[in-house]
């Protein structure tokens, strides 16, 4: 009338709760009806024993006494989630009952259920072996080994992470509508169901926790474990819909270019400024966020960045040579100002995310060339023109912070094209924006002068001294530029000295 064991090891592991058994018994119950084990491999340390006495603090307590009393607490807080576990438990029993004779028209079950968690606490309930194996192939594949009719059934769960979700998914068996059973729990509640699911082959709690996890929105924490366990489980084809939430479709970089363009696009020509200004700080802090790894990143070209810096720099070109005409008297001039500082703080938007993503170098070659802007710069009221310097100032500051690496020439040449428009619009640049940092400017600018041959730097730093002297704080006060300069050139005198070097190596051949 015994049979042998019923069934196999459970490979996946439960989510760890302890619990308390609604049939506690601290030893294994012997039986005569067929009995079976199933073991959950993964361990846990059980937790302490809940303790009986308390003691209250004491003034000069020893570390002794207060970790006792620290292991006290930790044990009634145990204690307390051992009782509303044990709650919950005797809620799923009695549902368990009311199913089973009202939904499947079933008398007294027909296989003993225990349930053991690791720690040794033992849940027991009578169900059927006829809605065991219709719902689970795990079940049907075991139990079905045995023919005896009229024989009774012991089925032992052993050391389980969860005993009160193992209970709750036996439960969802006598179900008929899963899907409105799960309304209303949390993810991680239906993660632990999936994955028990998953163990005793419960296809259609496996397809109702999916159809779930696809409805209901996730935190980024819950995004990490549902794509963690659905790695884990490799349920295949019945997960696609649950994945399609978060995993792109293959060589997507193409695609992916052109979203950015999209993106940038809109940012660049949107018509509401404070909307504008949000998703820029938006969007540069997305691109700025790193990827564990970088080479499988999807991230935004540099053809994309140099394509919208060019259509800003048209778009400049055209701002300026219709302000250059523009009568002073006419009632639109407002408009066209605020076009054009719009156009300019696209471009140093476009900017930083080239510093940022190391890819100015040719930035700054191409500002140098602007031969055209720069002349149209200086032909136009400063009130017009102050924004565009900012760009300069910019490039100046990654320069000197070593952000920006470009050939002496690419440096020369941007200064010689825009420093005196710099110079002319550095006034207007601290007093229209509270953002400008003077001292910041007048750092990055002259790091960049000194970074240039002593002769550049000369005729560079002469050129601002008799400027200065005449305009004072209207310009940048680059003074330590200037001091470095001329220790350089009149006190240290570094000349082109031939290496004096001593250095010799002598061959010796020594007789074998």
């Amino acid at each position: 009338m015994a049979s042998r064991e019923v069934s196999t090891m459970i490979k996946q592991g439960f989510i760890s709760d302890p619990t308390l058994s609604l049939s506690s018994s601290p030893s294994r119950t012997t039986s005569t009806t067929t009995t079976s084990k199933l073991y959950s491999p993964s361990s846990s340390p059980p937790p302490p024993p809940p303790q009986t006495e308390s003691t209250r603090p004491i003034p000069n307590q020893t570390l002794f006494e207060m970790m006792s009393e620290e292991h006290l607490r930790d044990s009634k807080a145990i204690e307390e989630s051992r009782k509303k576990t044990q709650t919950r438990i005797a809620k799923f029993h009695d549902e368990l009952k009311t199913r089973s004779s009202n939904d499947w028209g079933l008398g007294s079950g027909d296989v003993r259920l225990t349930v053991v968690s690791r720690d040794g606490h033992r849940v027991s309930m009578d169900v059927h072996k006829r809605v065991l194996c219709e719902k689970s192939r795990f079940f049907a594949e075991k139990l079905s080994q045995r023919k005896e009719k009229g024989v009774s059934h012991t089925v032992e769960i052993s050391e389980c992470d969860d005993v009160e979700v193992y209970v709750e998914t036996v439960v969802l068996m006598y179900s008929d509508d899963l899907k409105k059973r799960l309304i209303g729990e949390n993810v991680n509640k239906v993660l632990a169901l999936l994955q028990v699911s998953a163990a005793i082959m419960f296809d259609a709690g496996i397809s109702s926790c999916l159809e779930y996890l696809e409805a209901v929105p996730w935190s980024e924490d819950e995004e990490e474990k549902v794509l963690s366990l659905l790695c884990q489980l490799e349920l295949h084809g019945s997960m696609t819909e649950v994945l399609q939430r978060v995993l792109s479709e293959p060589s997507t970089s193409v695609r992916t270019d052109d979203i950015f363009l999209k993106l940038l696009s809109g940012v660049l020509q949107a018509k509401d400024d404070k909307a504008r200004r949000e998703m820029k700080t938006l969007i540069s802090r997305l691109l700025r966020e790193d990827s564990f790894d970088y080479n499988s990143r999807l991230d935004v070209s540099k053809d994309t960045l140099y394509h919208l810096c060019h259509r800003c720099l048209c778009s400049l070109v055209l701002c300026l040579s219709e302000a250059m005409c523009m009568d002073s008297s006419r009632q639109d001039r407002g408009v066209l100002m605020a076009e054009i500082a719009r156009e300019a703080d696209n471009l140093q938007w476009l900017v930083d995310i080239l510093i940022d993503k190391k890819m100015a170098h040719d930035f700054v070659k191409l500002w140098a060339d602007q031969k055209e802007l720069a002349e149209l710069h200086s032909k136009i009221p400063t009130m017009y023109r102050h924004e565009i310097s900012r760009i300069t100032a910019q490039l100046c500051i990654a320069i000197g912070r070593g952000n920006i690496l470009v050939p002496k020439d690419s440096r020369f040449s941007l200064l010689s094209t825009w420093l005196d428009a710099l110079y002319e619009d550095f006034r207007w640049m601290r007093r229209a924006s509270r953002s400008v940092d003077k001292k910041l400017i007048e750092e990055g600018l002259s790091q960049t002068i000194l970074t240039l041959s002593l002769r550049q730097q000369q005729v560079i730093l002469l050129n601002w001294f008799h400027r200065f002297l005449n305009k004072g704080d209207d310009y940048p006060n680059i003074q330590r530029a200037f001091e470095v300069w001329w220790r350089r050139a009149f006190i240290r005198q570094y000349a082109d000295v031939p290496d004096s070097s001593q250095m010799q190596i002598t061959i010796c051949n020594y007789p074998t």
